[in-house]
């Protein structure tokens, strides 16, 4: 991929700017703009993988399928199946906003901050994970229900974005939809 960046914001939501993305990404990281995606196989699977141990932010985490950040005048949907297709090699069909408010500020172990407006998105894969080593190191299908029982059982082992998420009902509950809807 080329050199990317992040949209920077102000308070509301608003773009006002651009920054490089590793720089963006310090111990204090400006308010931007990501997103965050759960990628469904035809088998009603999820896919989660676990960051690269070369990842500056959580490397070694277990997440969900894939995480970007959107470039200047790029739509999410956009952002979302070029992401994919770079580090799992998937093509993505019926992307669906989940959690169009989600948000966080979160520090890891190393002190690096992600700052992020994030909405969320459920999506259908279309062939197989052929994942970059240097973004995933591991990854795995698994059921949906099995996901929530792990992650409440053990947040400490997946990002802390991942637990946010799956701790909203809502979240949970459209995640649950998309998948009834599509797999039907």
């Amino acid at each position: 991929m080329t050199q990317q960046h992040v949209v920077l914001l102000d308070e509301q939501g608003q773009p006002t700017g651009v920054m490089e993305k590793y720089a963006a990404h310090q111990k204090q990281t400006p308010l931007h703009l990501a997103f965050s995606s759960w990628i469904f196989n035809p088998q009603g699977q999820l896919l989660i993988t676990r960051r690269a141990l070369s990842k500056k932010a959580w490397p070694g985490v277990w997440t969900n399928s894939v995480c970007g950040h959107p470039q200047w005048h790029e739509s999410v949907e956009h952002a979302i199946e070029q992401r994919c297709l770079y580090e799992v090699g998937l093509n993505v069909e019926q992307i669906t906003s989940v959690a169009p408010d989600f948000r966080y500020c979160e520090t890891d172990a190393s002190g690096i901050m992600e700052n992020e407006i994030c909405p969320v998105y459920a999506a259908l894969a279309t062939g197989d994970v052929v994942a970059r080593a240097d973004e995933v190191m591991d990854f795995h299908w698994v059921a949906l229900p099995a996901l929530i029982a792990a992650v409440a059982a053990t947040p400490w082992a997946f990002s802390p974005w991942m637990v946010q998420q799956l701790a909203s009902a809502t979240t949970q509950e459209n995640l649950i939809a998309f998948a009834a809807r599509t797999f039907a």
